[in-house]
């Protein structure tokens, strides 16, 4: 037999074999072991220059390496990465040098993880498939789990966002509100609170119906967007009840303008299946500084009280919250205690 025909037999039965002449330099190399080392010219090289053995520590020449046959070698390249093998030295008669087979030798980890190889690398008989299924096996487990948990993580978020938005206009709803409110509160943050809430869209409903009500709220809650940042809570919290909460905005020449702005918009007629739907909308606004030592429920009943103000100056306006404002309007509250009375002279 030729040496061609032995060095194909060779590709077949064990696609990491390593082909010595009498020297000790590479007469040829299996392709899986070409695949370890693409870029070197492997032919012509002295095994022992290209492999550093472990065990035996001893060998040094390739008489050395051949008194060694049917022993197991401990190897590994030189050069990185310094994937570690195992192999066996078979000589051959006549001449014609040896072989060292280290099919059996890789580590499936190192196969996969360094060099990608797979069951069509090595030879059908290897036990080494059988391990090389079970690493693709749990590679494809892992990434059919990653992207479960990535959907359910997204179902998550999804049902997460839900319980926190206004369905109708994609606002957040008085849940959110709330939450965001307390937080701010909890934190001793410096913001403004708008209670909108829009006048006459109760006629809306009675003359052009439900769906130009809703037509109307989701052009509020755009226009609401709008003259919001992505850090403020912009949020529906009743029928035509919305909430907005400035963060770290307190200047009052600055909500003055902006309250104004809002309400410049919301009155321009609102087209709807070629009718037109006219509303206004009437705010109330409380600032909270880290002086105000107030919590949610006082803020939110502020903010009502200056709404209420706002209402009664004949809507289509804005008022800020002022103490004396609670004693205009003690019906709204008729459980609250009477003002204290100062006692003694001055």
């Amino acid at each position: 037999m030729d040496a061609n025909a032995i060095s194909a037999m060779l590709d077949v039965l064990c696609p990491m074999h390593v082909w010595l002449d009498p020297t000790g330099h590479i007469r040829s190399v299996g392709p899986t072991l070409r695949k370890l080392r693409p870029d070197d010219a492997l032919h012509g090289q002295r095994f022992l220059e290209l492999f550093e053995l472990g065990r035996p520590r001893s060998i040094t020449s390739m008489y050395q390496l051949m008194q060694r046959s049917g022993a197991r070698l401990h190897l590994r390249f030189r050069s990185g990465p310094r994937t570690g093998l195992k192999g066996v030295v078979v000589p051959l008669p006549s001449g014609l040098g040896a072989i060292v087979n280290l099919s059996f030798g890789i580590s499936v980890i190192d196969a996969v993880r360094d060099y990608n190889l797979n069951s069509a690398d090595f030879a059908v008989t290897d036990l080494t498939i059988e391990m090389l299924y079970l690493v693709e096996a749990k590679s494809i487990a892992m990434e059919a789990s990653r992207r479960l948990n990535l959907r359910l993580q997204g179902a998550m978020i999804a049902a997460e966002e839900q319980a926190y938005t206004d369905t109708l206009t994609g606002l957040k709803n008085r849940r959110a509100m709330d939450f965001v409110l307390q937080r701010l509160v909890n934190d001793g943050s410096r913001f403004s609170l708008l209670h909108l809430d829009l006048d006459f869209f109760k006629e809306i409903n009675d003359t052009l119906g439900h769906s130009a009500g809703d037509h109307v709220l989701r052009h509020v809650a755009r226009v609401m967007t709008e003259e919001s940042r992505d850090t403020d809570c912009a949020a529906r919290v009743g029928g035509d009840e919305f909430v907005l909460i400035f963060n770290r905005l307190i200047d009052r020449g600055r909500l003055d303008s902006l309250a104004a702005r809002l309400i410049e918009r919301i009155q321009q007629p609102i087209p709807y299946n070629g009718q037109s739907c006219k509303v206004s909308a009437s705010v109330g606004i409380v600032v909270a500084s880290r002086e105000s030592e107030q919590d949610a429920d006082t803020l939110m009943q502020q903010a009502d009280l200056a709404l209420y103000s706002a209402k009664n100056a004949g809507r289509g306006t804005h008022r800020f919250y002022r103490p004396d404002m609670r004693l205009e309007n003690r019906d709204l509250f008729p459980h609250d205690p009477p003002p204290e009375r100062r006692t003694g002279s001055d």
